[in-house]
């Protein structure tokens, strides 16, 4: 069976988001805005794809940066993160609350506001899971075009905001990426690829979610919580996943019309108005009565897409262990939980439509 080869526009496409995308990051590492690797790729390439430019990165690579941001996330676990997971339950529980207010405080808004049928609302208001969200959106023939708009502007602002909120409150300071300590050995670099592809693909059988991303952290975090690898990933390699994250979030913005945006944007920045306040309050609550850290979780409450948030935790040093936990629970629950809660809450509105 012949192997279908990439066609011309396809490379050019690919080629041109990594070229923008790196030249994007570099500008705002340059500038030493927090997060700029990510949010300088993000927005270089959903400015060039909103131009008119075709912008986009083929699954295989997507998936290898994935798997290199899982990887580098991993290299972060230490023995006292592993310890504070004791304190995970509750604010588990209060995400699931803090999801479900903001999912309906969102969609009440857009109701309201914008006379965004119901269950277009309840899809557009439903924080992460965005490609199952899309897809439900589909089954249900809600408003497809203005959901992915506001669930990908969400995605664009707390990329770009959440860095610079973190910094102007002295959460996290400026300038150059973290230390991460000193760099593996060619055979635990070669250990740890074979364990992140061995578990991904396993994830990925059992339909585990984010597996590319979630299995190579998990590998990671395994062979080095043990002690087993010592050192991280290379530095290039590192960079290059977070130029290869923001590249990716922004093609996804970029290959939306600017129309199709235009007649939502008011709607998009309302709704995520909305779901911020509404997460501001259970972040309040848990700095008050808890010992987490507070940078932690702004990033772990923060409702945007979980590879877009666990790239931020990376390049921050936020404590991966803590983020990933709450984003992975928020997308189990948001991939359980919404159907649901549209079949329930949606089908007065359908049943007129119909």
């Amino acid at each position: 069976m012949a192997i279908a080869l990439p066609s011309s526009l396809q490379i050019r496409t690919t080629f041109e988001t990594l070229v923008i995308g790196t030249i994007g990051g570099a500008l705002f590492y340059w500038a030493e805005l927090p997060g700029g690797l990510i949010s300088g790729a993000m927005i270089a390439v959903a400015a060039y794809g909103i131009l008119g430019r075709p912008v986009g990165l083929p699954q295989p690579m997507a998936h290898v940066i994935l798997m290199t941001l899982g990887l580098s996330l991993g290299s972060m676990v230490s023995p006292e993160m592993v310890h504070n997971l004791s304190a995970y339950p509750v604010t588990i529980a209060l995400l699931a609350l803090a999801t479900f207010c903001a999912t309906f405080g969102s969609s009440i808004y857009l109701q309201r506001v914008h006379g965004w049928d119901r269950t277009s609302a309840l899809l557009a208001g439903s924080p992460g899971a965005l490609s199952q969200i899309i897809m439900l959106a589909t089954e249900r023939n809600a408003d497809v075009p203005g959901i992915a708009v506001v669930q990908i502007f969400r995605v664009i602002i707390l990329t770009g905001m959440v860095p610079l909120l973190l910094a102007a409150t002295g959460l996290m300071g400026h300038g150059p990426l973290p230390s991460r300590g000193p760099e593996a050995s060619p055979l635990a670099l070669a250990e740890l690829a074979a364990a992140a592809v061995a578990v991904s693909l396993f994830m990925r059988w059992i339909k585990f979610p984010a597996s590319w991303m979630f299995g190579a952290m998990m590998a990671s975090s395994v062979l080095h919580g043990t002690g087993w690898v010592h050192g991280t990933l290379p530095q290039w390699a590192y960079i290059t996943a977070l130029v290869g994250i923001g590249s990716l979030i922004g093609s996804r913005f970029g290959k939306i019309s600017p129309h199709t945006i235009l007649s939502h944007v008011w709607a998009a920045l309302g709704s995520f108005a909305v779901a911020i306040a509404i997460s501001s309050v259970f972040v309040t609550i848990i700095a008050l009565t808890t010992t987490a850290k507070l940078s932690d979780v702004v990033v772990a409450f923060a409702p945007g897409a979980m590879d877009a948030m666990l790239a931020l935790a990376l390049t921050l040093h936020i404590d991966p262990v803590f983020v990933g936990a709450h984003h992975l629970s928020r997308f189990i629950y948001v991939s359980i939980v919404t159907p649901g809660i549209v079949h329930l809450f949606g089908k007065a509105q359908d049943d007129i439509d119909d």
